[in-house]
């Protein structure tokens, strides 16, 4: 039983009504709930939230995702991730649970299905998405965190590290229930392109992602324009 909950509360305070409100077309939570569904990975996917609005939203678009009513309690900005994935827990029976951020809406239904393979077939106990960063990192002290300066790598050369960029997580219920955190046991990890490292958290962060997403409904309607050039030239050969 694998089980998707996208965790989306109303207080957000950066950016009003953030979870509902337009980006690129649809409600922003709209682009990782249908990402979700077509990934056809999940058998349950869940939404937590203690926001009516936000419940009637989802309601109206995806009829058959469920709703999970959050206590007050989880939907401040001291609850903690892991309190709200617990909570779920509660109410539902699963093998694994995915928790997805809808302020990553880059994440695509390939990310859910190329993640649940590593997870399955590589026996890890959780797994987080990341993208690969090639920058030199440095401490406060002037020390270098991931390279040795004495012997600057070329940039072809340098692996560089891998930056949690939020999207989503996968864990199993014994790992959630023994560390009570979302990461644990034998940590895998699913890398996503570079601009997935954008999460809109900030106004700032809305303009970018929005031109981002646009930019993927334009990839997506060529793409199928092309199909359909192929599929007509091909009943013109027949």
């Amino acid at each position: 039983m694998n089980l998707a909950l996208v965790p989306l509360r109303g207080g957000s305070k950066s950016i009003p009504q953030k979870n509902i409100k337009p980006i690129a077309g649809k409600p922003l939570c709209a682009w990782v709930l249908e990402a979700a569904q077509i990934a056809n990975t999940f058998d349950r996917i869940v939404v937590s939230t203690d926001s009516d609005g936000i419940a009637e939203v989802v309601a109206g678009l995806f009829p058959d995702i469920e709703i999970l009513k959050r206590p007050a309690h989880l939907a401040t900005d001291q609850a903690s991730t892991e309190a709200v994935i617990l909570h779920a827990a509660e109410y539902y029976d699963f093998d694994s649970i995915t928790t997805i951020q809808a302020t990553s809406p880059l994440v695509r239904a390939d990310d859910f299905i190329g993640a649940y393979h590593r997870f399955y077939n590589e026996g890890f106990d959780s797994l987080l998405s990341a993208v690969r960063m090639k920058k030199f990192f440095w401490n406060d002290d002037g020390t270098a965190v991931n390279y040795d300066p004495a012997h600057r790598p070329r940039r072809q050369d340098f692996l560089g590290v891998l930056m949690e960029n939020g999207a989503f997580y996968i864990t199993s219920r014994d790992i959630l229930e023994q560390r009570k955190c979302r990461l644990g046991g034998r940590i895998g990890i699913y890398e996503m392109p570079a601009e997935s490292a954008i999460e809109l958290d900030e106004p700032a962060d809305w303009q970018i992602v929005e031109t981002l997403l646009n930019k993927k409904k334009e990839s997506a309607v060529c793409k199928n324009l092309n199909e359909i050039k192929l599929l007509a030239f091909d009943c013109d050969g027949v």
